[in-house]
């Protein structure tokens, strides 16, 4: 009884927490799982300067996708602007690596090179050039016209947002929670 009561009481915590419903924790557990393989940890994520964990455990694994939770119905007009700017942090710190407070053009490369590196058919210079290109147009949406010898520094998270603005994140950056019984038919 004692445990099953401790293990409510830390749903209830981790639903406060994160706003997940405690179905969602459920589903997000069992996920959890899988991706550990049955241990109390995902590990070997990358570690270096960027500062990302070695290991995380399902609380810190919860907190990442509470960021990509879906917009609830119930909240007013402030409520998803501040959700859909939490959610355009998350995004600007995956690329600010050294955590600065701007993206630079080697951080963005990175990123695109990374994010790209899967792809047998994309060669690491044209990534390169792919980053090049939308940091120049960052600088033209943040900037406008620059003077030829004027360098842009990169993007700050204000840019971030103008660069972002009018675009639908809060329906691109969230996780969809099926219904399993549903799946299990497909299998």
């Amino acid at each position: 009884m004692g445990a099953a009561h401790s293990a409510s009481e830390e749903v209830r915590e981790l639903v406060g927490k994160t706003g997940f419903s405690s179905d969602q924790i459920e589903q997000l557990h069992r996920r959890f799982k899988q991706l550990s393989g049955d241990q109390p940890t995902i590990r070997n994520l990358r570690k270096g300067s960027s500062g990302l964990a070695d290991e995380i455990n399902f609380e810190d694994f919860l907190t990442i996708m509470s960021y990509f939770r879906p917009i609830d119905t119930t909240m007013d007009e402030e409520q998803v602007q501040l959700c859909r700017k939490e959610k355009l942090r998350f995004l600007f710190h995956m690329y600010d690596s050294d955590s600065d407070g701007r993206i630079t053009l080697e951080e963005y490369r990175n990123v695109v090179e990374e994010l790209l590196s899967g792809n047998p058919h994309i060669e690491k210079e044209s990534a390169r050039s792919i980053a090049d290109g939308a940091m120049m147009e960052a600088a033209s949406v943040c900037v406008g016209q620059m003077e030829p010898d004027q360098v842009y520094e990169g993007i700050t998270f204000d840019d971030f947002l103008k660069i972002w603005q009018g675009i639908d994140i809060e329906t691109k950056m969230h996780v969809r929670f099926l219904n399993m019984e549903t799946i299990a038919l497909c299998h």
